[in-house]
């Protein structure tokens, strides 16, 4: 019996050089470890209803003036900060199942969310972070197919959380006897950054610039939820402009 084909693997350090064209009916991972990613993954287990993510202010506003108060939540953030009059901002800590449960929540963020925005119209889109790859990986595992992997960055500019996140995809993907991954250059360097960086998350995000920067304006605790490895069983996956948690009951442990 013919074994399974190659899966190519594109990786992208940051969404700048691409647009929706390219991505169309493409399979695409957005991973943004600081915080986005890790907040709607935590924000879905604690029962958030959906998420819409969001690339600028005043599409939250639209959306939301078109949606019932009473059960949808504007959130968001710029310079990790709250943005005024929000909801909520940006830090999974504050996405607790008392105050998401049961809502939709309309989400912008300075990098994650104009990343997924550029996914609308792929194929399938997952949105990954250290918190949930196992889950990550049984999903590409089970696709069998080749897939594009976007790391937000920090303002267009690579960051190294992202890298080693994607790395660590590749890397455990690899471990499979089969199928052959062919990966590009940028997945090269992501497979590498993640054998020299990734065996200490927490350590790793506590002297990357970001993690830098929230630990000093008091978001060192969301470090801890960001790096704590398959800490939660949900998969965020984005359809047309709505994320909401795959049920992956059947997919393989990794």
């Amino acid at each position: 019996m013919p074994g399974k084909s190659p899966i190519r693997i594109e990786a992208h350090f940051t969404p700048r050089e691409l647009d929706e064209l390219q991505l169309k009916d493409k399979n695409v991972v957005v991973i943004d470890v600081l915080r986005a990613s890790t907040t709607i993954a935590v924000a879905l287990r604690n029962g958030a209803k959906e998420i819409i993510p969001v690339a600028n202010v005043d599409s939250v506003v639209k959306i939301s003036g078109s949606l019932f108060g009473d059960v949808t939540l504007r959130a968001g953030e710029r310079n990790a900060r709250r943005i005024e009059g929000f909801n909520l901002g940006n830090s999974p800590r504050e996405f607790t199942e008392e105050v998401v449960k049961g809502k939709s929540i309309i989400f912008m963020t300075t990098n994650g969310t104009a990343a997924m925005a550029k996914g609308r119209h792929a194929r399938t889109q997952i949105i990954a972070g250290f918190i949930n790859l196992s889950m990550a990986v049984n999903y590409l595992r089970e696709l069998n197919s080749d897939f594009i992997i976007i790391c937000a960055g920090r303002e267009n500019g690579f960051c190294i959380e992202d890298a080693v996140c994607a790395g660590k995809i590749i890397n455990r993907l690899a471990n499979d006897s089969e199928p052959e991954l062919i990966l590009d250059d940028s997945g090269r360097a992501a497979a590498a950054l993640d054998k020299n960086f990734g065996t200490d998350i927490l350590q790793m995000l506590e002297r990357s610039h970001h993690g830098t920067y929230l630990s000093a304006i008091g978001f060192a605790e969301d470090l801890k939820v960001c790096g704590e490895l398959d800490s939660v069983d949900v998969l965020p996956v984005l359809s047309g402009s709505i994320i909401r948690a795959h049920k992956q009951d059947n997919l393989r442990t990794a």
